[in-house]
């Protein structure tokens, strides 16, 4: 299958750079795969060992063999005269194999590097609007937390809307439990705490998300992962969301509720910026 290849976008394909991916590979027949995005700054790509990490431990709860840290290195060093500001994707596939669900012999593993030079708007300093989605998450545990290829329910919850009126959405489970943004993982201030919801059931667990509640707590704040209800939300006195591309951003209203001014968002971005 050809990838599209420009200017502003680079790929490599175990370490060799390709327009194509064979139609077999079990990333793109049945999403069993990983992946992680990294924002890049002046040809930098921000919080690496950290989201290379992260990959790995995703490999092993899928039971694939993980290219080590040094590959990856060795992949960015061959891209890296093509890096400027933009979004790096890092993803693992389990490689090609025969036809049917059966797994292919251990080992068969395929990585992806993939740089698009896109410019990221600045964080929005009104906030951001969210609307809550009609769509609810399945409950997987094993899968909970793992940024697989399988993003469906993400994309389903995302054509809920079209217009400019919403940046993001609330995602809740089957049980009605707050989980995460569509495209982000939130977190709540309220009492002086910094709640964010449980990802045991279903959910990705971000980079940016472990990152700030490391953070956070080095800083003092108590931090908790808890089951958090939509009225919850409703509830606190600042909500803000977290992406490894976008960093951390304050909500301004979701549906009829309205934060007008921020609370410790500025303090947490900073935290989370440095």
């Amino acid at each position: 299958m050809p990838l599209a290849m420009t200017p502003q976008c680079e790929v490599l394909i175990d370490g060799m750079h390709s327009a194509s991916l064979p139609v077999h590979d079990r990333g793109l027949l049945y999403g069993d795969g990983v992946f992680r995005t990294l924002r890049v700054v002046a040809g930098k790509p921000l919080w690496w060992d950290e989201q290379v990490a992260k990959l790995t431990e995703d490999c092993a709860r899928l039971g694939l063999l993980a290219p080590d840290p040094e590959t990856w290195l060795a992949d960015l060093e061959h891209i890296s005269p093509s890096l400027t500001d933009g979004v790096l994707k890092l993803l693992v596939t389990r490689g090609s194999g025969p036809r049917g669900y059966q797994l292919p012999p251990a080992g068969s593993v395929r990585r992806l590097m993939y740089f698009d030079a896109t410019t990221l708007q600045a964080r929005p300093r009104a906030g951001l609007r969210m609307r809550v989605c009609a769509l609810r998450l399945g409950w997987q545990p094993r899968l909970a937390g793992i940024k697989h290829l399988n993003r469906l329910e993400n994309v389903l919850a995302r054509a809920e809307w079209n217009s400019t009126e919403f940046d993001e959405g609330v995602l809740l489970d089957q049980a009605e439990r707050v989980v995460s943004g569509v495209m982000s993982n939130i977190f709540v201030w309220r009492h002086d705490q910094l709640l964010t919801p449980r990802i045991d059931r279903c959910g990705v667990a971000g980079v940016a998300r472990a990152r700030l509640m490391r953070l956070a707590k080095a800083h003092g704040v108590d931090v908790q992962e808890t089951d958090l209800s939509l009225q919850a939300v409703f509830d606190a006195d600042e909500v803000m969301l977290t992406n490894s591309v976008t960093g951390l951003r304050r909500v301004a209203c979701l549906e009829t509720k309205h934060w007008l001014d921020p609370v410790i968002s500025p303090r947490l971005a900073e935290w989370l910026d440095a």
